[in-house]
């Protein structure tokens, strides 16, 4: 159980941090942050809010008020890792290191939270009981 918690938190430790790191780049290196999307063919409108939400899902996972929002954190994590990933290959420009790391930090620490936890439907049923 030990060693469950000490992988659970390095894991989600290290999430945080990336994608805290790029949320603050995101807020105060606008222009690089620009450049990035408008070279990977975003849209640059969606800077802020995606800083915003990186923010708030860091919280979340950290605060563990909310299942349903943790669970919504984890897949929103997932989701923009996974077009990070995918974008950064189609482009070709070799920046798509951080993207892997995020997406194992992601499935580990999901995993492993799960594992010391339970999962969202064990907790829900748990809670619908009493």
């Amino acid at each position: 159980m030990k060693t469950n918690k000490i992988i659970y938190w390095t894991s989600t430790g290290l999430l945080c941090l990336l994608f805290l790191a790029s949320a603050m780049m995101y807020i105060f290196n606008y222009p690089r942050a620009e450049e990035f999307f408008i070279s990977l063919g975003f849209p640059v409108w969606i800077i802020y809010p995606l800083a915003t939400l990186k923010i708030l899902g860091v919280l979340t996972l950290l605060s563990k008020k909310s299942n349903f929002l943790k669970e919504l954190a984890y897949a929103g994590f997932l989701f923009d890792v996974l077009l990070a990933l995918t974008a950064h290959l189609m482009v070709s420009d070799g920046e798509f290191a951080p993207a892997i790391l995020a997406l194992i930090f992601i499935v580990t620490s999901w995993i492993y939270d799960r594992k010391i936890y339970g999962s969202y439907t064990q907790s829900t049923t748990v809670s619908n009981k009493k």
